[in-house]
């Protein structure tokens, strides 16, 4: 994604507090570059307003669907929903509320900063990504997740696949954690591609991953670990393919607390009992052990 646009967009959408996540949520369907919320308390404290930043605007037909898909998958009213307005963000305007407003991530070992971050800490890896450049920073409940189950279970020296791969953040974390380890990256999306390839140079690891536009294939070989950060819709169809590609360790996420039936479901009878689930806020990971 070109940095160089001279205007970006902002949905702002006001809602009651409890529907926050929920629009965050749909805002990541449209591919927002980024979301913010401005939680300057109303008068009555029960609302605040959350902006999605867009390359271009989406339209209102599909920005409306979105956000009642979204409500309904959390169990909320159209109700929720207080205010939506739209506008237009000079370039040097989006710059300066990101570097005021993104503050670094920590997950266990991991930190996912901006550039103009400094972290002191050496016994963190640091992933460097720009806010400006990218949709998906990292701070999300399903990244979150994926990043902990690595720094608990990836061990240096494994093959690590990546499936989904989005901005590239797990495959650099893991490139961070092990040079020398055989990482392979992929995603349906050639500009999310793209940009996984720009944030694997930017943090110095763009040698160490392979990356490539697609999804994963029958001749595909093993790896010890697969990640799969998708979506419960996208993840049952290629369950089993998913689970043939791994040797030790799968972890999967993009799933709401409310699909995890429908994922265990679909495990082959051999994974009963192997399996178990790690929640964050409305979301799950399932970490499967295969061998």
């Amino acid at each position: 994604m070109s940095t160089s646009n001279t205007a970006w967009f902002a949905v702002s959408v006001t809602v009651k507090t409890a529907a926050t996540e929920a629009i965050e949520f749909a805002f990541n369907c449209l591919d927002s570059l980024g979301t913010e919320i401005n939680d300057m308390p109303k008068a009555d404290r029960d609302s605040v307003t959350v902006i999605g930043y867009f390359q271009d605007l989406p339209d209102e037909k599909s920005l409306r669907h979105e956000l009642d898909n979204s409500l309904e998958v959390y169990g909320l009213l159209a109700d929720s929903i207080v205010a939506v307005t739209t506008a237009e963000v000079k370039n040097e305007d989006w710059l300066a509320e990101w570097k005021k407003h993104w503050k670094p991530t920590n997950i266990g070992r991991f930190v996912i900063a901006a550039p103009w971050h400094e972290i002191d800490d050496p016994e963190k890896i640091v992933i460097r990504i720009d806010p400006n450049m990218a949709f998906g920073t990292g701070t999300h409940e399903t990244t979150q997740l994926c990043l902990a189950a690595i720094d608990e279970r990836y061990q240096a020296g494994q093959s690590f696949l990546d499936v989904g791969t989005g901005t590239g953040i797990l495959a650099i974390a893991v490139a961070k954690m092990a040079e020398g380890s055989k990482i392979i990256a992929c995603d349906t999306d050639g500009e999310a591609v793209a940009i996984a390839r720009e944030n694997a140079e930017v943090n110095r690891v763009g040698n160490q991953i392979e990356f490539f536009t697609g999804p994963i294939s029958a001749d595909l070989e093993r790896f010890d670990f697969v990640c799969a950060n998708l979506t419960a819709d996208v993840i049952i169809p290629i369950l089993p393919l998913l689970v043939e590609k791994t040797r030790e360790t799968l972890v999967m996420s993009g799933i709401l607390a409310e699909q995890e039936e429908s994922i265990v479901n679909a495990f082959p009878q051999e994974l009963a009992g192997k399996y178990f689930i790690t929640h964050s806020g409305e979301w799950i990971s399932v970490t499967v052990g295969v061998d």
